[in-house]
């Protein structure tokens, strides 16, 4: 996948600057690692740059193109101010550098944990501790704008996806949505409970900003290494039970779920963001 038409005429230009938000505080995780692949098989376009926000108090400015803030563990409204503000702060400064219409746009896509964060950050919906844990491979389920959003367009409804997570963003504020611009593209899948409200599943936060509740770098080659060692087996029963641990293993054999999920989602969003950032600098150099 090439992010312009004839890579020749532009290869004068600089890469695109790439930083990768790790949100993971140093827990271990493959998420980083299949973040990492999936910006690396755009390497000779794409300079990358990474920020261990919570352990390090890492956080970027803005002399990068393209963001990627990565899922996390624990609360997503607690947090150490010595980076959860220069954290909130980022998120405001990407939103009015692109509200500016001189300024060359930046592109930001949060996951999970950093999802929840940007959504309690914008105001948009409620952030609820889950019953029960997510653990396993899902369907999840278009609204009628994620049905006309590209970056899904080449997705079934429903359409697969890898889902970790203790807390949850629910109760969308369409208010508050409208006023921004905000778009709500999928859904939960049907709750057991009919109680229980459905989450927020992906957002289309702005033209350049979007994000979702689920983990699109979720690789299935690499869950069947991951989870299948013995250590990780016994961890994951223990926290999660037997019946989510082999449910996920047996969904991770059909390739119609997660992996066209992982080959489509994130690289579409990079790919499109770099052609776009590719094309506004052949205008400005003519």
């Amino acid at each position: 996948m090439k992010g312009i038409s004839n890579p020749g005429e532009l290869a004068h230009l600089p890469k695109v600057k790439v930083a990768l938000v790790d949100m993971y505080e140093g827990t271990p995780n493959l998420g980083m690692k299949n973040l990492k692949k999936l910006i690396h098989e755009f390497q000779a376009e794409l300079e990358l740059e990474v920020f261990d926000v919570r352990s390090k108090i890492q956080v970027p400015d803005l002399s990068h193109d393209i963001y990627i803030f990565s899922g996390g563990p624990g609360n997503p409204l607690v947090g150490d101010e010595a980076w959860l503000t220069p954290f909130h702060n980022l998120i405001d400064q990407l939103w009015n550098h692109n509200k500016n219409p001189d300024s060359t746009r930046k592109f930001a896509f949060f996951i999970c944990h950093s999802f929840q964060m940007a959504c309690h950050h914008f105001g948009i919906g409620s952030i609820t501790r889950r019953r029960e844990k997510s653990f396993g491979i899902f369907p999840v389920y278009k609204t009628e704008e994620g049905k006309k959003e590209w970056l899904l367009s080449e997705l079934s409804d429903p359409f697969w996806v890898g889902d970790f997570r203790e807390f949850q963003v629910v109760d969308p504020n369409y208010d508050r949505m409208e006023d921004l611009g905000v778009k709500l593209l999928c859904i939960e899948k049907e709750r057991k409970h009919p109680e229980l409200p459905r989450a927020m599943m992906a957002v289309r936060f702005s033209e350049e900003m979007v994000g979702t509740q689920f983990h699109p770098e979720a690789d299935p080659a690499g869950m069947r290494v991951y989870f299948f060692e013995e250590e990780r087996i016994k961890a994951v029963i223990e926290e999660y039970g037997a019946d989510a641990y082999f449910k996920m293993v047996e969904r991770l054999k059909d390739p119609d779920k997660l992996a066209r999920t992982y080959k489509l989602v994130l690289p579409l969003f990079l790919y499109r963001s770099m052609k776009e950032l590719r094309q506004r600098a052949v205008v400005h150099k003519t």
